[in-house]
């Protein structure tokens, strides 16, 4: 007899993905558009730096600034008139269509406009849902996620340098300054306030693309289903019961979603590993055919005092403990 500890949570879930895993079938139903990571580059320019792992986001970015304010707006114009194209096609539920024209869209923007290619992602996503096309709604609305998140990050960075300068300057201010300014109360800047209302209306922007983007991807993964998705479900509607711009309605719905969720995950569990074991179990029946042998052979005895498990084996009535 044996020992053997139950196995944990997240090794169950990687067996069972390698053992139910398999290739997704080609899509040819759509022509698709160029793809979006083929922005134009003008020749003439030299070619973007790898990005090194140890470069801030504002770094990287900096290292795709190769088009001039000219240019980028003509790209932009353009990538907009696709968009509105695109609105329009969504709007008369031509989906397919609509995909399209966002996919062209995205094609001509400059790589680093994140921004604007995570709302051209996520009206991609809620295309996808209105066809049931699961799985590409995930994979839209997750771009569109993690653009935003390096977004954010770049603007923090960008918040920090400005707060950085600005404290810097007070400071050789706090030096010069005299006696009787000091008295006076402080100059406005109105260019200052309004660029920081242009960084909050930005940061606003931001986060409401989040919200659509994160409820539109949770959608996704309960209606595909299984184990994992709906685990992935259940953390974006986590994220969405924290998040402050989200409307009464969507809130409502997202505390909905956290109480049935967890006993379809549960259920879910079962259903995954249970499956698992069968294909567990016609793997060893075809290792021990050709002895004689089969897994019905082999029983799995749980010890109440210790909780572990004892393999016994039998065979023609009797029993022998290995």
């Amino acid at each position: 007899m044996y020992s053997q500890a139950c196995e944990s949570h997240s090794n169950q879930r990687l067996l069972i993905s390698t053992l139910t895993s398999f290739p997704n079938k080609p899509r040819n139903h759509r022509r698709r558009g160029t793809n979006h990571l083929m922005a134009p580059q003008p020749p003439d320019r030299e070619a973007a730096q790898p990005r090194g792992k140890d470069e801030s986001a504002a770094a990287k970015t900096s290292v795709l600034e190769k088009f001039t304010p000219e240019e980028e707006a003509s790209l932009l114009d353009e990538s907009k008139a696709h968009k509105a194209a695109g609105n329009d096609l969504y709007l008369a539920k031509k989906y397919n269509a609509a995909i399209n024209k966002y996919e062209e869209a995205a094609a001509v923007l400059p790589p680093y406009l994140e921004y604007e290619l995570a709302v051209l992602r996520s009206n991609m996503a809620t295309c996808h849902l209105n066809l049931q096309e699961w799985a590409e709604a995930i994979k839209q609305a997750t771009a569109a996620i993690d653009g935003l998140a390096y977004l954010e990050q770049v603007e923090k960075e960008a918040d920090e340098a400005r707060q950085a300068a600005k404290d810097k300057e007070e400071d050789v201010e706090d030096v010069i300054v005299s006696a009787g300014a000091s008295k006076a109360g402080p100059a406005l800047q109105p260019e200052e306030d309004t660029a920081e209302a242009a960084r909050r209306k930005r940061r606003g922007d931001i986060a409401k693309i989040r919200v659509k983007s994160l409820l539109r991807r949770a959608r996704a993964r309960r209606e595909l289903g299984g184990w994992s998705n709906l685990e992935g479900a259940m953390e974006d509607y986590k994220t969405l019961s924290t998040m402050p711009n989200v409307s009464p309605t969507d809130q409502k719905s997202v505390a909905a979603q956290l109480r049935e969720l967890p006993p379809k995950i549960k259920a879910a569990q079962e259903k995954e590993t249970a499956e698992m074991w069968a294909k567990l179990k016609d793997l060893g029946n075809g290792l021990l055919k050709p002895f004689g042998l089969s897994t019905d052979q082999f029983k799995m005895v749980q010890d109440e005092k210790t909780g572990g498990y004892s393999m016994s084996f039998g065979q023609g009535g009797s029993s022998e403990k290995k």
